[in-house]
């Protein structure tokens, strides 16, 4: 492996004693507008040498043993490729540690439905600029426009963060499977994300994915869909910390980079990554 997350900082911990398992899945199979996310996972691990030790607020996450993986292959079909990374997670739980899952498009997620279902009670935290519930996308139901549908539809809770673009069949499958939300719009008009939770009968264990194009397109133009109207960093980190109050983590993915000329939004990704293992070591104590 010629580069680990972090590597700057920190060996690549021995799997078995790690707090974190870095997990890269460069997969893109059915991206829908520009390409590119097959180098996410490369490009988030690179510019993580980049990053400080220390998180603000939450210590030192590193120090807890940081293990990066061998990128999961991509090229033997979704089903198959997807069934790899599933075994990688469980591997992860396996050992206690947190699985970090860098996509590659936001498919990947599906990795973590088995992982989920034998965790007891889980609720996904959804942060994005779509709602990813269509039931088929394009002739795939592995669609990065379906992902979503199939956590539901495997009885999974989820909650939706930074929505702003809507399809009739995307608006019934969040009345139909009552997924709760907080959409882009009524962010920016509370102005102040201080108050807001998850609801209270929400699962106190979460899994957290974030699509990049929750971010505003402004600070985030390395993704195939770059979207106006989106999160800021603080008001990212605002939000995850409040609705993971009084929760646990126990699994979380970024996904949908799609590096370009620009540096910035792969630096951007992985301070969220390395953010997300912050909140992840508190949260979890």
């Amino acid at each position: 492996m010629q580069h680990w997350f972090l590597d700057s900082e920190f060996p690549n911990a021995d799997a078995k004693s790690a707090a974190f398992h870095v997990i890269p899945f460069p997969l893109e199979e059915t991206v829908s507008y520009m390409g590119g996310t097959k180098e996410g996972p490369r490009a988030i691990i690179e510019a993580s040498s980049q990053l400080e030790r220390l998180v603000e607020g939450y210590g030192n996450p590193g120090s807890l043993g940081i293990h990066t993986t061998d990128p999961i292959p991509a090229n033997g079909g979704v089903e198959h490729s997807i069934q790899l990374a599933s075994s990688a997670m469980q591997n992860a739980r396996f050992w206690n540690a947190i699985p970090v899952l860098l996509g590659g498009e936001h498919s990947v997620t599906n990795a973590a439905l088995d992982m989920l279902l034998s965790s007891g009670e889980v609720g996904v935290l959804q942060f994005d600029a779509h709602m990813d519930l269509r039931d088929t996308y394009e002739g795939s139901k592995f669609s990065h426009a379906c992902v979503m549908r199939r956590v539901v539809e495997a009885g999974i809770p989820l909650f939706q963060v930074g929505i702003r673009n809507y399809s009739e069949e995307d608006l019934a499958a969040r009345e139909q499977y009552k997924v709760g939300y907080y959409d882009a719009s009524t962010l920016y008009r509370r102005k102040d994300a201080s108050g807001l939770t998850l609801p209270p009968t929400f699962p106190k264990k979460l899994y957290i994915t974030f699509d990049v194009d929750a971010f505003d397109a402004s600070l985030m133009s390395a993704t195939g869909t770059p979207d106006p109207g989106g999160l800021f960093w603080w008001d990212a980190v605002t939000l995850l910390e409040n609705l993971t109050e009084g929760r646990t983590i126990i699994g979380m993915d970024v996904v949908e980079l799609a590096p370009n000329q620009l540096h910035h939004p792969s630096y951007t990704a992985a301070k969220l990554v390395y953010f997300l293992m912050g909140l992840a070591s508190k949260r979890n104590t």
